[in-house]
């Protein structure tokens, strides 16, 4: 058997061949194609107007980085920047009236930086490193106060929970009137949005037990005396997250929660070191909420009418002239009533000639001593 013959490729000669090909590619590639940043993803903006002036040696590059850092886990992570925060946050507009230009009595619609924080449910209201609360970063300004008016607040609820109701009350109502979103309402970034920028002050209502519970059920995650206090932590956590820029909250129901003292103490310490304030509803008798919030030091409100127990229009009327005697008497009064046609037709008429009476419509802010 004969011997094999080896054939030795010119592999140095191939080598040297693609790399010519490489080599010359990448020139024709510099000389055709006028991409000075070699692919990398840009953005182009018009500019209103022409600067005149201006060489291209006056513009450099700049590299954008994220401000969010690494995940700390599934709780907390770090604080963004507010211009940060997503698109769930850009204005929305809508075609019912309420365009661009924004009154000069809007607040801001955006979560604050300095009071918000990221956790797995979404954005949880905090107390900045300076102090800053929520309950000062979202409040509305009072203007014209005067200590001597008597003043009176008023907290329309139950707002996302019906479209046509929310939109009425939005567009009926004048900006010193407070209003609570329901945490299982439709679309609460828009409503949100839409009510600070008519100049709005927020709550948000929590579904907390009654006493004929389940048979009277506030809602999924509601907070029950029962839960233990990772429970009732993971339940506040996911109803503080549903909207964002609210000064406090206001219970949906929870006769049987504000009678219960851990229960409540519990909630008012959460509530306390994320910067809110707390409104009890006025709708039971049995409630501690008023002498727990002394004893924590919580910011805190009482409603001392409910106009609409009975949504006729003189029983709102009469509603009213009891709350002008609590103002007249204390010096402030608050009311609260559901997002009824009824009961928003009724104000509306009512607040036409407050301050020719004597009295100063304020919001739920307004009523407490920060």
């Amino acid at each position: 058997m004969g011997k094999r013959r080896l054939v030795r490729l010119p592999f140095g000669l191939i080598g040297v061949g693609i790399l010519s090909v490489i080599f010359t590619t990448t020139l024709i590639w510099i000389a055709v194609v006028d991409d000075p940043l070699g692919g990398e993803p840009v953005a182009v903006l018009p500019l209103d107007a022409v600067v005149e002036g201006v060489t291209s040696q006056d513009i450099e590059v700049v590299e954008i980085r994220p401000g969010i850092g690494d995940d700390l886990g599934p709780n907390l992570r770090p604080e963004s920047a507010k211009d940060l925060m997503g698109p769930r946050y850009d204005m929305i507009l809508r075609p019912d009236g309420l365009g661009p230009e924004a009154p000069v009595t809007s607040l801001s619609i955006n979560p604050d930086s300095r009071v918000s924080e990221r956790s797995d449910y979404g954005f949880l209201p905090k107390v900045s490193e300076a102090g800053v609360r929520p309950l000062d970063a979202y409040s509305r300004p009072v203007v014209n106060e005067f200590k001597s008016i008597p003043k009176i607040a008023v907290v329309i609820t139950g707002l996302g929970l019906s479209e046509t109701g929310t939109q009425n009350a939005i567009s009926s109502l004048p900006p010193e009137v407070t209003f609570a979103l329901a945490p299982y309402g439709e679309d609460l970034d828009l409503w949100m949005q839409q009510a600070r920028t008519k100049g709005h002050e927020l709550l948000l209502q929590l579904p907390l037990e009654p006493f004929d519970f389940p048979d009277n059920d506030p809602g999924p995650h509601t907070l029950l005396v029962s839960l233990r206090p990772a429970e009732m932590l993971d339940r506040l956590a996911y109803l503080l997250t549903r909207v964002t820029n609210y000064v406090g909250t206001i219970p949906e129901m929870g006769a049987r929660f504000t009678s219960t003292k851990p229960s409540v103490e519990y909630l008012f310490e959460k509530l306390k070191s994320r910067g809110l304030m707390f409104v009890d509803n006025g709708t039971s008798s049995r409630s501690i909420a008023a002498q727990m919030a002394t004893d924590k030091r919580l910011p805190f409100s009482g409603v001392d009418v409910v106009l609409d127990e009975v949504p006729r229009d003189d029983n709102i009327d009469a509603k009213l002239l009891q709350l002008e005697g609590i103002a007249r008497s204390r010096g402030i009064a608050v009311a609260a009533g559901s997002a009824l046609p009824v009961t928003v037709r009724q104000l509306q008429e009512w607040v036409q000639d407050l301050e020719e009476r004597g009295l100063q419509l304020v919001p739920i802010s307004a009523t407490i001593d920060r």
